[in-house]
């Protein structure tokens, strides 16, 4: 997999907006240019009409492989 490249920019934020990924970020032990990359990607596929994230999608589909019996148990 190619490295992504990251790319500077300015805008501005909510006072609280900011001050609540602050937390978050700091409380997950991540970045918070990881929050707002995670973010906006979510409000990219949000506007597409992108019900779930390609990676999730295939984190499930790999889980099904092994547990897809239990999860028609647990639909019923």
């Amino acid at each position: 997999m190619m490295a992504k490249t990251h790319v500077k920019f300015a805008t501005q934020v909510d006072a609280e907006i900011l001050g609540a990924v602050r937390t978050l970020a700091k409380k997950e032990g991540r970045q918070i240019q990881a929050l707002v990359d995670e973010a906006l990607a979510d409000l990219i596929d949000k506007r597409k009409g992108v019900n779930a994230r390609s990676h999730v999608m295939s984190a499930y589909m790999k889980s099904h492989k092994t547990y897809g019996q239990v999860y028609e148990k647990l639909a019923k």
